[in-house]
């Protein structure tokens, strides 16, 4: 593998992360009702501070 394709592979990882980031953030911004309305599955977790899943793009598929 070049360092040029990992360097490809890193930049596309950290663009699916971000965009993935970005959805869970408008989405939390919604009202609870709603989220709970479009079946977010976290909608019952965020008075606990439960986030799975973020912060960790590295390697996360």
């Amino acid at each position: 593998m070049s360092i040029l394709s990992s360097l490809g592979r890193i930049a596309t990882e950290f663009s699916a992360a971000r965009a993935r980031y970005q959805t869970e953030r408008a989405i939390r911004s919604l009202p609870i009702e709603l989220q709970k309305d479009i079946g977010w599955p976290e909608a019952s977790d965020t008075k606990t501070g439960i986030r799975n899943g973020i912060g960790s793009w590295a390697g996360a598929k």
